[in-house]
């Protein structure tokens, strides 16, 4: 009883300070509050309405209980029975809001009388809002601001205490946390009760506010050495400026745990009297990374972070959940601490919205005001220490576009690891190509990607150079000029058209040949993002650009290309594969009806 009171009481106005001791006394209590005499036919209306929804409280609040406690022992057909039975009693409490809302617009407009300047006057929204809980997608909620329910309840908002009363979009926002609430779902799967996510308006924004959120000054981070252009700026040119956060980058160059082991020694030798300090080592990793596509074994590399006391952040964004969860490792020390992605790339895929996630452990991303847990307090989480301020929020609109992305996130997936591989193995059939793709067998990454991508799919992006055919660079730029339209000269990477990059001529056109050579970078050097197109008709373009440009001074040249019955029978043949490993893959259905 005491414990359905408790319950009762989150529906009181006066939640905080209310005396009552049954629900009796809260449903006068409320007629109290709002002035209502109870002894009058509305009051005794409101009365016996009051009283039913505080018991229906302590109902709702039970059932909570009995569905975590029984859940794990149910069969599949009970739990079909039972979600179609709360399906149904969150229509007919829908159903109960909206029957309320014809007394609730009668009485409105008895107050507002429209009559000469008054014309305009807006309706009250709570009036047209109930009918969009039946909506199929999520809704796009296009507000600012929302409206108070009582004084304690917009007080417990601010102190972080209320859910679902939003105060402000820059915050929260409905269509965002349906976004949040669905990533979670994807990258924790049987884990996401213990994750929470926040979105912010870009890939890079997220990252920021993760790197905010984490470092302090005068700390260590060490870092993978393939990252994205854009966080290598933001590290390098904010946080590690001395005037800034003077934060110790550190580059790491492998890929292995050994190797990761190695470099944090030598690390921990080189800031010894920093880290004595106080100062904090963390760790920053992009895997699959930025341009070549490698996988770090972020696994082994978590636990040996974790042994020491470091958090973990993980850039995800190539691999997506479809190629990898991190987050689902069974081995808690095996998952990093938190997880990013760039919503703008693979996830949405249109190409047409930027947007970007932060996923972490409940107790580092928000807690109550007030609240201490794991030894982190709520002012350090995410939430009150970075997302609260800074406002880099993401809206309703972008967030919808995510949304309707992610449905088709896993057979665009299959399409780009199908072309991926056909496209790898046609340039490397041709002696005057040095593909960078773990696709290959024998490349050097290609055992971490086996382990540790699901069915040892590759990543979609990755580099590939022709010096060794010796061209002339307007040789080179005419070809590489002609690839279009097939492939999309962009900058982007992750859309369902295939993008085509070369860093010698545009991003990285400013650095001398020496310096270029020295990254691995060459002229003929090209960033590769495959999309969704037909892989057959971008090989097409590629063999007749060379027919074009390369073979009138290279005779010859594109003779050396598989020919074209091969590349027919290599499409079959990855397709075939692709589509088995994937559709073989999940729960048999003798699995499904057990």
């Amino acid at each position: 009883m005491e414990s359905n009171l408790s319950q009762a009481k989150v529906l009181s106005p006066q939640r905080n300070t209310s005396q009552a001791q049954s629900v009796e006394a809260l449903a006068q209590e409320q007629l109290q509050h709002f002035g209502i005499d109870a002894a009058s036919d509305y009051g005794q209306a409101l009365y016996q309405a009051a009283l039913h929804l505080y018991q229906t409280q302590g109902d709702i609040a039970r059932l909570w209980q009995v569905t975590r406690d029984t859940l794990d022992g149910l069969s599949r057909e009970d739990k079909i029975a039972r979600f179609n039975a709360k399906k149904f009693l969150s229509f007919q409490m829908a159903k109960v809001l909206d029957t309320l809302q014809n007394p609730f617009r009668a009485v409105h407009q008895s107050l507002h009388r429209q009559q000469g300047s008054q014309l305009a006057r807006n309706h009250y929204p709570l009036f047209d809002n109930v009918t969009a809980l039946f909506s199929a997608t999520p809704v796009v909620v296009r507000t600012a601001t929302y409206v108070y329910a009582c004084t304690e309840w917009v007080d417990d908002a601010f102190q972080g205490k209320e859910a679902t009363h939003q105060i402000y979009s820059r915050l929260l926002n409905p269509t965002a946390i349906s976004l949040a609430n669905a990533i979670v779902d994807l990258e924790a799967g049987p884990y996401a009760a213990e994750y929470l996510a926040w979105n912010f308006n870009s890939g890079m924004a997220a990252i920021d506010g993760m790197l905010s959120n984490v470092l302090r000054h005068g700390d260590v981070l060490v870092v993978s050495r393939n990252i994205y252009g854009g966080v290598f700026q933001l590290l390098h040119d904010y946080f590690a400026r001395s005037d800034r956060l003077d934060i110790q980058l550190e580059w790491f160059d492998g890929y292995s745990a050994e190797q990761f082991g190695d470099f944090l020694t030598q690390v921990k030798e080189r800031h010894a009297s920093r880290l004595a300090d106080g100062r904090q080592l963390h760790v920053y990793l992009e895997s699959p990374c930025n341009p070549h596509g490698y996988v770090l074994d972020v696994p082994a590399i978590c636990r040996q972070a974790h042994a020491g006391g470091h958090l973990v952040m993980l850039d995800a964004t190539l691999a997506t959940p479809v190629l990898s969860q991190p987050l689902q490792r069974e081995d808690k020390r095996e998952r990093p601490d938190y997880l990013v992605h760039s919503y703008t790339k693979d996830i949405c895929g249109s190409g047409a919205t930027t947007a970007g996630v932060v996923i972490g452990e409940n107790h580092r991303m928000f807690q109550a005001k007030g609240d201490k847990v794991n030894g982190v307090d709520w002012s350090q989480t995410l939430f009150w220490d970075v997302f609260y301020i800074k406002g880099a929020f993401l809206d309703s609109e972008k967030a919808f576009d995510v949304l309707n992305g992610m449905k088709t996130l896993e057979q665009r997936m299959l399409n780009k690891v199908i072309n991926t591989q056909v496209f790898c193995r046609f340039l490397a059939s041709h002696a005057d190509f040095r593909v960078n793709s773990h696709v290959l067998d024998d490349h050097p990454n290609a055992p971490l990607r086996r382990s540790l991508m699901r069915h040892g799919w590759p990543c979609a992006l990755f580099t590939v150079d022709m010096q060794s055919a010796g061209l002339e660079r307007q040789t080179f730029v005419r070809f590489f000029d002609s690839l279009e339209p097939a492939f999309s000269h962009q900058v982007s990477i992750g859309q369902n058209n295939t993008i085509i990059l070369c860093p010698a001529l545009t991003s990285h056109s400013e650095l001398a040949e020496a310096d270029q050579h020295a990254a691995g970078i060459f002229l003929t050097t090209m960033r590769v993002a495959m999309g969704t197109d037909n892989v057959k008709e971008l090989i097409a373009q590629f063999i007749q650009s060379a027919r074009l440009h390369i073979d009138p001074v290279r005779p010859g040249f594109s003779d050396k290309f598989m020919s074209a019955q091969d590349i027919d029978a290599l499409y079959k043949d990855v397709a075939m594969t692709c589509a088995q490993q994937h559709y073989t893959s999940g729960p048999s259905m003798s699995d499904m009806l057990a």
